[in-house]
């Protein structure tokens, strides 16, 4: 699963710590969601899309593998 994190941060001017903070999550989350090691749940998914007024489908893209 591919997403735009990386890309919505800088959108928002806001560091991976600034993120976590306010998901309830570590720096360490952020990080490997951006790098694509981690799937984050259902929940978080829409904690993230919520945190950047976007849909979760606008954030996370399934790739073919998927």
């Amino acid at each position: 699963m591919k997403n735009t994190i990386k890309v919505e941060r800088a959108i928002k001017n806001v560091t991976q710590e600034d993120l976590a903070k306010h998901i309830g999550v570590s720096r360490q989350t952020i990080n490997a969601m951006e790098k694509g090691k981690y799937v984050p749940s259902t929940v978080l998914a829409l904690k993230i899309a919520r945190y950047f007024s976007k849909t979760v489908e606008n954030i996370f893209k399934l790739e073919d593998e998927d």
